[in-house]
């Protein structure tokens, strides 16, 4: 049997005969109930109680000291890499195979997106290639990393944890401190992912978090800024509202700021949000796992699965076909669509984007090959019912 064919049975053995989207919200907590205890208040911009109540509850579920929130995933990953101290003429390390927020993030400060490969256990940034790699091409002056080709300094590292799985994080902890560089998490797709017992976002200097319409939870649109160091979420808070300074009756901005902070509408939905996020995790994972019994027989394609000491949040299912099968990725993608399957392939790597073609980068011979092979499937929490 043709392999889109024995694809489309599988996930149809799962998931029946209806069309899907790839990823929708599912609104069945006090979501109707929160939104209209805002409206009431008439607070429905960046103040109001269900701010600071979504924060506490974020900080409360990820272990962060701080939550920051904020407009968008894009926002929170500015302004995480703003504080980290990159500016202009630096070199930020991200994975070419990401979402272009990432690359984005980077250039809104200045800065130049230096590309770096992947491996295949988390899709997620090689920590041991890439000691490699920067053993060659940098050196270090005083407590900077500089790139010997660029003169650049290399600023900082930022993971990201693909599909919800977390990435290498001790590797690449230990890379960032023998090569002097920042580590700032881009958990955009992480939120319930944890890496041996410790919530994403929370283990470098910031993190990033995303709350997208199509992600885990939402609140529409919407992000924050995960951090452990008050100096840094004191300086998150003041210059993502406009750099205001408290006055009764006086608009005193005292730098540049960005009107970044999350409107209390949009926390309202989060609350109702997050507190049905250990269900919602229960649903995709046990939605993982009929996926995986129904494609175990499938040699020509495996579901990628949680790193090893790790629990994933598992946002997007995502499909790996082997190398000699990526040339069929798709004619799979067109009959799981056209059968109303919702299914994409992965991004386009960052460096063939053209606003990113000449960054520089080091062999990314993993991400071309995962690029062709990765098939996203159906992966909504109410697909299924949760087990808990």
């Amino acid at each position: 049997m043709e392999l889109s064919k024995e694809i489309y049975l599988a996930i149809h053995s799962v998931i029946g005969s209806r069309s899907v989207v790839l990823h929708e919200p599912e609104f069945t907590g006090k979501e109707w109930d929160y939104l209209k205890e805002c409206l009431d208040s008439t607070f429905v911009s960046s103040v109001g109680k269900f701010v600071e109540r979504f924060e506490r509850d974020l900080e409360k579920f990820t272990g962060a000291r701080h939550a920051i929130a904020v407009v968008n995933g894009t926002a929170a990953l500015h302004i995480a890499l703003k504080l980290s101290g990159v500016v202009s003429n630096d070199e930020v390390l991200i994975p070419a195979l990401s979402f272009v927020a990432t690359a984005n993030a980077v250039s809104y400060c200045g800065a130049t997106p230096h590309f770096v490969d992947s491996e295949d256990s988390t899709m997620g940034i090689d920590a041991n290639k890439l000691r490699i790699y920067l053993e060659e091409i940098s050196r270090q002056e005083g407590q900077f990393c500089i790139n010997k080709s660029t003169g650049r300094i290399i600023r900082a590292i930022v993971p990201m944890h693909t599909f919800g799985h977390p990435s290498d994080i001790d590797q690449l902890i230990k890379v960032s401190k023998d090569f002097n560089l920042f580590l700032i998490e881009d958990a955009a797709e992480s939120i319930g992912s944890f890496y041996k017992g410790r919530h994403t976002g929370t283990f470098g200097l910031m993190g990033a978090l995303s709350f997208n319409g199509n992600k885990t939870i939402t609140t529409g649109g919407g992000g924050a800024i995960l951090t452990n160091d008050d100096f840094l979420a004191t300086r998150a808070r003041h210059i993502t509202t406009t750099a205001k300074l408290p006055h009764k009756w006086e608009y005193r901005h005292d730098e540049v700021g960005y009107n970044y902070r999350m409107p209390n509408l949009n926390a309202a939905l989060g609350c109702a949000q997050l507190e049905q996020l250990p269900q919602k995790i229960s649903s995709k994972r046990n939605l993982f796992n009929l996926y995986q019994a129904a494609f175990d027989q499938i040699k020509s394609v495996k579901l990628i699965s949680e790193p090893h000491n790790c629990i994933s949040n598992y946002w997007l299912q995502a499909l790996l076909l082997n190398t000699e099968n990526e040339q069929e990725r798709d004619e799979v993608l067109q009959l799981l669509n056209q059968e109303g399957y919702m299914s994409r392939p992965a991004w386009i790597p960052l460096h063939k984007l053209p606003p990113y073609k000449l960054c520089p980068r080091m062999d990314l011979s993993k991400v071309n090959s995962l690029a062709t092979r990765i098939i996203n499937i159906p992966s909504s929490s109410g697909l299924v019912k949760s087990l808990i």
